[in-house]
Order: structure tokens, then C-alpha cells, then sequence
């Protein structure tokens, strides 16, 4: 049981897809995981309106198994999406305020039977809205009273009125707390960018260290990840989730279509841009149906969307330096997970220092809205930071021991976890690696990972085959950080009389790279020796990695640098097609011995496959 002093601020995101939580005791994240990793249920669900009132018990369970509570004991609950701000701007279709109280939550609202049938009303709503706010009106009810049978110990005694005391949190204000007060910079200016909150789509703001002031919004229907999502949706792909397949694939194409994609998207000035709802079709051809095959027009229509993407943010950063006069830019939101992008505002943007937020997608909500409440009611910002992101479950000696005992499989027990692993990795063996506390974000970051070498030129189709992705899809790189800068670099930036008293302090700079969210160019004459790793336009997605963050991880990458020269990895997500990353031993077992990965490294013991 807690102590009395002790209080913990829950936070939530359920409300569009990647479900989450995460939990903060005394002004420190212990805790945060996305529903995805216990239910296998790619983004915890789909987003849609009807999707609204599935909250995600199992990663609250988990949060609330970390500090041994039960919601009960939990004082505040941050909830990262605000209903009443789409009830105040009247765009609810059968909403009715005509109550004599003029209290919004007394309103009465008409649930049409079949939203789908009724014509979509003009503007930015939907026949669909009063479904959906009335799922997320109605969640301390529904966190309270649907919990899993198998869950329901954990929110015995809770009410929708009590103990805890319910707080909703704007969607873009969570965004934009799970950037600024997890970023290392003592004040910063912010930007976030997604599909949609309740109105907004893109948030400026700044913080000095005590206080946040938003500076301005754009607001639907003018939306850069809805633009996204569209153009992945005529390109073949799954929306709200196929993306980054878009940014990979912009590479191999021209930006032959850049006056048709300025015809969608344009920036108007002082930070404001605008997107068109013009017809896909008509400006593009037809769309790509799912699985049929990528012609070059389907290169060029990514690489025309990628470009448009970076023009457009860095005329919105450069608005955002001025209007502020910060030196420093902390993102979040979906569209922060565009690497490439951020890696053009890291070097051709005007900020000396640019961080991204790991979980920037909607499950970092929950981190943002449990922080901003926390801030709220402390009147100061803690001194936690967001030094890692391996926030997620872990496995002890024992218990994995006991799971791969009773499943009957024959393993050993290694001597040396990094060594003897560096020795499988060096005979171009590809292994499961199952390490240590789950990562909180999409990024695989070395706890649940596929390892594999990078100097086998085959080793990037070996792996998508293993996987069953596409071709078109590299591999990333991990690599020791106090390393990084012999194999990888930023592009030379521009410099000028603002960052001149930064330039040594940026060297180190833009080789650190823990959470995977910057291109990197290979360094001269390193491409041939990690050849799996290099994408086609001469670009890797970097992580790195110190011994502080991950001592494993770290002496792995050091022993396999002793046996090959090389102190460089691949490292893809530990999952295959179609599923999320593994999180249980269980999950690892059952993916390694469904897949075609030649060996299982959880915790000290090893699997393998006969060769």
C-alpha cells in the first residue's frame, strides 16, 4: 500500500488509436506502456468513432502493478482528450443546450441509429461525433464499471466520481506537455503537428521553465497528418499506421509532382498553412489498391508528399525561432515520427537543438497529459527528465526460467550475455534479443529487438524477409555513441553569428540519438562495411546508445566491435507482420519459433534453432 504522502497522477490516451498509460509518483514517470503489447491488437485498436469506449485496462494494470496500487489509490486522472471544447464550439450534431441550467454536462444529445446513413454536415463535423463524445464523456464510468473480468481486482472500489478526481486534457496541450516538460532543455519553443485533436491539428508554443503559453494553432480542417494519412491511404497503405512505409519509399521517387501536392498543402505565412480537399484521383491517377504492384508514379507521389511535408515545417520552424527567439525546439505529435523531417529541421532548420519526444504519436498523450496535470497541481515542473524510454514491463531470472521450464524447451544458460551473443551475431546469425524493461514508443531501442550484422549486403532482404515486409524497407543501425561520429554524421549546417557559440557543443550533439527519430548520412568510406544498414539515398535511421541508458546493449555492441571491427548492429523491432513488438516471454517464444530467427537471447538464456 502507498503511504499517505505518496500521489499518483494516471494518465490516459484512448481516444483516436495507439491506446496507452502511464503513471507518475511524486512527480516521476515509473511507468508507460501502450495497450497494443498485451492485447496484440496493432495500435490498441483502429480509430474509429464507434472505437471510442475501449480504454486500455491492461497497460493501466500494469502502471498501477508497478507502484503495487490499485486505482483506487490513485488521485488523479489525466484523460488526454477534452470533449467539452467540441461541445462550447456547437459542431455536435444532435446536441441540444437548451437546458435551463446551461451546464453543458446536462445537455441532451441525439444518438443517430445508423451515423453512417445520415449525410456528413458541412464544416469539420461528423454524423459520427455524438457517438464518439459520448464514449469519452462517459469514461470514468466506463473505467470504473468495464474493466476485463480478469482485471477487475485492480478497480474494485472505484466510482466515475471518486476517489479519483477526472481531469481532460486538451489532445494538443498532452502533445504538447509530453514534449516540453520530458525534454532536456530548461525552457524551449514547442511545436506539435498530428491528424486532429478536438479543433486543433498543429500547436506553437513556448515554455520558459515555469510557465507554457500557447502562441497559436491552425485548426481543422486544415490538417498536415490528415494530408498524410490520405496519400498513404491512396498509395495502398493501412492510415494511421502505414506511414513510415510512405517516408521510405519517397526515396526511390522523383518530386516529379511537387505542383499537384502544392496544390494540397501550401504555407500562408506566420506560421499558418492551408490543405485542400481536392480530389486524390483527379490530381494523382488512381489510387493503388493494396497489394498490387509500386510503380515509379507511386515513388514520386511520396517523394513529392515527403518534400512538401519538410518545405512547409521548416518555413514553420523558422516562423517559430523568430516569433519566440528560443534556441531550442521540443516536438510531439504524430508527424514528429517522420525522421526524415526531422532530420531537415535539425539541419536546415534555425534551432541549435531540436528534440523529439520517442513516444511522439498518440500514446505519448498519456505521458503528456499525466505531466501536465502533475505540473498543474505541484505549480512547478519536477526534475524528472526523459532520459530513456524503457518504461514498459520487464522479465526477472526466474520467471523467465520458469516459463521456458514449464513450456518444455531446451535452452542454456549463458556465461556472458554480450559476449557469447556478439559471437552469433559476428557468424551472421539473426537473434532475437529480449532484454530488460519494454520501450514506451514504436521504436524497438534494444530491450525488444531483432539483431542482426550489418556487413552482410543481403542482411536488409534477409530480415524483411523474416519479417514479411516489403521490400523497399531498410533496416536501422544501432551504434555505440561515443562512436556514432566516425560512421555517421549530420549534413553540414549553415552557420551564422546566432549558433556560432554552439558550434563545438553541437558536434556532440547531432551524433545523440538514443530514441531512433534522425536520418543520419554514412560517413566517407564507411558505407561498404555496413552495407545493410545504408538506404538508398545514403541515409540511415540512427539510434545510439551510452552505457548509462542500456549497460547490455552497450557492452553487446562494444564485444561485437571487438570480434568484427565494426561497432554497429542492425536493429528492427522484434515482431513480425502485422503484430505489435513483443512484451512477454510468452510473446518472445511464440514469435521466435513462428519466424524464421536463427536464435532467442531472453535474458541469460539462449534458444536456437538447428542450423
Amino acid at each position: 500500500m502507498p503511504s499517505p504522502a505518496t500521489h499518483y497522477t494516471l494518465g490516459i490516451n484512448a481516444a483516436f488509436h495507439d491506446s496507452a498509460a502511464c503513471l507518475i509518483q511524486d512527480g516521476q514517470v515509473i511507468a508507460a506502456a501502450e495497450e497494443e503489447r498485451f492485447t496484440h491488437v496493432k495500435h490498441g485498436k483502429r480509430p474509429v468513432p464507434f472505437s471510442a469506449w475501449e480504454l486500455p485496462y491492461h497497460a493501466i494494470d500494469y502502471c498501477l502493478q508497478v507502484a503495487d496500487i490499485e486505482m483506487r489509490d490513485v488521485q488523479d486522472v489525466a484523460y488526454a482528450y477534452d470533449p467539452w471544447l467540441q461541445v462550447a464550439r456547437g459542431a455536435i450534431p444532435g446536441l441540444d443546450l437548451s437546458d435551463e441550467t446551461g451546464d453543458p454536462r446536462s445537455a441532451f444529445m441525439q444518438l443517430p441509429l445508423m451515423p453512417s446513413a445520415h449525410a456528413r454536415p458541412t464544416g469539420d463535423g461528423s454524423p459520427w461525433d455524438p457517438l464518439f463524445l459520448s464514449y469519452i464523456v462517459n469514461a470514468p464510468r466506463q473505467l470504473a464499471d468495464g474493466a476485463p473480468h480478469h482485471l477487475q481486482n485492480r478497480f474494485r472500489g472505484l466510482r466515475h466520481d471518486g476517489p479519483c478526481k477526472w481531469h481532460n486534457v486538451e489532445h494538443h496541450l498532452a502533445h504538447e506537455a509530453s514534449a516540453f516538460l520530458a525534454a532536456p532543455f530548461e525552457r524551449c519553443a514547442v511545436l506539435t503537428m498530428d491528424g486532429r485533436g478536438e479543433v486543433a491539428t498543429t500547436s506553437y508554443g513556448v515554455f520558459d521553465g515555469a510557465r507554457y503559453k500557447r502562441i497559436k494553432q491552425i485548426d481543422l480542417p486544415n490538417s498536415l497528418g490528415l494530408l498524410y494519412e490520405r496519400i498513404t491511404w491512396h498509395l495502398g497503405f493501412l492510415h494511421s499506421s502505414d506511414e513510415y512505409k510512405v517516408m521510405a519509399l519517397a526515396s526511390f521517387g522523383k518530386p516529379s509532382l511537387l505542383p499537384e501536392m502544392q496544390a494540397l498543402a501550401s504555407y500562408g505565412g506566420n506560421g499558418a498553412y492551408t490543405v485542400s480537399d481536392r480530389d486524390l484521383t483527379e490530381l494523382l491517377g488512381p489510387a493503388r489498391q493494396r497489394g498490387w504492384p509500386l510503380e515509379a508514379r507511386h515513388f514520386d507521389i511520396a517523394r513529392s508528399l515527403q518534400e512538401t511535408l519538410e518545405s512547409i515545417v521548416l518555413d514553420m520552424t523558422r516562423w517559430l525561432a523568430q516569433e519566440t527567439g528560443e534556441r531550442c525546439l521540443a516536438m510531439a505529435g504524430g508527424v514528429a515520427l517522420n525522421c526524415v523531417m526531422n532530420a531537415r529541421v535539425r539541419d536546415d532548420g534555425p534551432f541549435e537543438q531540436v528534440w523529439v519526444q520517442p513516444a511522439a504519436g498518440d500514446a505519448g498523450t498519456a505521458l503528456g497529459a499525466a505531466l501536465w496535470v502533475d505540473f498543474e497541481q505541484r505549480g512547478t515542473r519536477s526534475d524528472w527528465r526523459m532520459e530513456h524510454a524503457y518504461l514498459g514491463p520487464s522479465y526477472g531470472e526466474a520467471e523467465i526460467g520458469a516459463f521456458l521450464d514449464e513450456a518444455k524447451l531446451r535452452y542454456r544458460r549463458l556465461d556472458d550475455v554480450a559476449r557469447e551473443t556478439a559471437a552469433l551475431l559476428a557468424e551472421n546469425r539473426v537473434i532475437g534479443w529480449f532484454q530488460g524493461r519494454m520501450e514506451f514508443g514504436p521504436r524497438a531501442l534494444g530491450a525488444r529487438s531483432i539483431l542482426a550484422s550489418p556487413v552482410d549486403p543481403g542482411m536488409q532482404q534477409r530480415l524483411n524477409q523474416i519479417k514479411d515486409r516489403e521490400d523497399f524497407r531498410p533496416v536501422a543501425p544501432v551504434v555505440l555513441e561515443e562512436k556514432a561520429h566516425e560512421w555517421f554524421q549530420a549534413k553540414p549546417r549553415r552557420t551564422s553569428e546566432a549558433r556560432a557559440s554552439l558550434q563545438a557543443h553541437e558536434a556532440h550533439d547531432a551524433l545523440y540519438a538514443p530514441y531512433m527519430l534522425f536520418v543520419y548520412g554514412i560517413a566517407p568510406g564507411r558505407a561498404a562495411r555496413i552495407p545493410a544498414v545504408c538506404h538508398v539515398d545514403g541515409t540511415a535511421r540512427v539510434q545510439t546508445v551510452n552505457a548509462s541508458q542500456n549497460p547490455l546493449y552497450h557492452a553487446l555492441l562494444t564485444e561485437f566491435e571487438a570480434l568484427t571491427g565494426v561497432p554497429v548492429l542492425v536493429n528492427t523491432s522484434f515482431n513480425t507482420r502485422g503484430e505489435p513488438i513483443v512484451c512477454s516471454p510468452r510473446d518472445a517464444i511464440e514469435c521466435f519459433w513462428a519466424s524464421p530467427l536463427d536464435a532467442l537471447v531472453i535474458g541469460p538464456y539462449l534458444l536456437e534453432k538447428p542450423q
